[in-house]
């Protein structure tokens, strides 16, 4: 019997996979627990369509990572922190607090895991960081950390 997987299946196949399976493992396991559906023409035209619609979503995420990462390599974000004699930082600047200045003097979301700092930024001045933007996409910007004035 032709099935279309809802839903992984160890030993069967990965979900929207059109996969041939015994009938009585098709009727007493998948179909009752939901992991399939019969294989009929509506069925696999929905997958199709599922499918289709879930590659178009990564193309145009891919595309817009793209377009954001050409745009970031002229990007200086400004960062401040507390230094101390010769512009050392107390502490280290953050993926966290770029991500925060990214926000907020650009308005560009960018999730704090995805910074890459090659090294602990501890000196006021400016660095190159990474970004990883999407697969194989990835984007360089400088930072410039400011001493705070007290």
């Amino acid at each position: 019997m032709k099935v279309l997987l809802q839903q992984d299946v160890k030993g069967a196949g990965k979900a929207g996979d059109i996969v041939t399976v015994s009938d009585g493992y098709a009727r007493n396991f998948l179909i009752p627990k939901k992991l399939a559906v019969p294989a009929d023409e509506s069925s696999i035209n929905a997958a199709n369509i599922k499918k289709n619609a879930a590659k178009h979503r990564v193309e145009v995420q891919r595309r817009n990572a793209k377009e954001l990462a050409s745009g970031m390599s002229d990007l200086t974000v400004r960062v401040y922190a507390k230094a101390g004699e010769g512009g050392r930082l107390f502490g280290s600047i953050t993926g966290k607090e770029i991500a925060e200045a990214l926000k907020e003097q650009y308005d560009i979301s960018l999730d704090k895991k995805k910074i890459r700092i090659r090294e602990p930024i501890k000196q006021t001045g400016v660095t190159v960081v990474g970004a990883h933007m999407f697969e194989q996409t990835d984007a360089e910007f400088k930072v410039e950390v400011i001493a705070l004035e007290e």
